[in-house]
């Protein structure tokens, strides 16, 4: 447990609710909340942006180095800066998704951001999510989490999401690309989205949020609990 809290690692595929309460358990227990995704997304806006060959490793890589991402609170959503400008709905679009997974399979790109999430998790009071926390990026986190659900209810999930964005990509559509992005995060060579062999899994398919919040927020009660217990012996 570091100075301010638990490390607290929240993995899983596209979709299945991570970020959503990974945001609530972090206000919840008064931690910081890093969504390592967009630190992802980020970097391959800009790379897009640029009209860089997104599998040009090292030209991303000397990007990145110049890149400059931070993370403010806002209400609902997290508000995401890439050099001073904001880019919270930028890094969302159709092409950033579709090709986020070709940038987060790079080696040193993983490399440099695992180390600017390592940085900000080190006095803990931290919950992060994203495919690879529990395994590569806080390995050794208090609490691990690995949340699942059917594909059909993560294409629900994201179709209501890019209906209340005004963005029109049809229910069939979706489940492609969400089987599609499973595939490339499980089958990477670096880091694949795999669940740590001490993580708890959660199925969310027929979880509202707020179930899913509390069954996290148990774990890290428990944890704490644990904790406590342990100096007092």
């Amino acid at each position: 447990m570091g100075k301010n809290g638990l490390q607290v690692a929240i993995d899983g595929p596209a979709s299945a609710g991570k970020s959503t309460v990974a945001k609530l358990v972090a206000k919840k227990f008064h931690y910081i909340y890093c969504d390592t995704g967009a630190m992802y997304r980020s970097i391959t806006l800009k790379a897009i942006r640029l009209g860089l060959d997104l599998n040009d490793e090292e030209a991303i890589l000397n990007l990145l180095k110049k890149t400059r991402i931070v993370f403010e609170p806002g209400d609902p959503v997290q508000k995401v800066f890439v050099d001073g400008k904001e880019v919270t709905n930028d890094i969302r679009s159709t092409e950033v998704t579709n090709n986020v997974s070709a940038v987060s399979a790079l080696g040193s790109i993983r490399s440099e951001l695992v180390k600017r999430q390592q940085f900000l998790a080190r006095d803990g009071g931290i919950v992060m999510d994203g495919r690879d926390i529990g395994t590569t990026v806080l390995p050794q986190a208090d609490v691990k989490v690995f949340l699942i659900a059917s594909v059909s209810e993560r294409a629900e999930r994201r179709y209501k999401e890019d209906q209340t964005k005004g963005i029109s990509v049809s229910l069939d559509q979706l489940k492609q690309d969400i089987e599609d992005r499973d595939y490339k995060d499980s089958h990477r060579k670096i880091s694949p989205l795999k669940k740590a062999s001490d993580a708890s899994e959660i199925d969310t398919t027929s979880m509202s949020i707020d179930d899913v919040v509390k069954a996290i927020s148990r774990l890290i009660e428990n944890k704490i609990q644990q904790l406590s217990n342990n100096k007092a012996d």
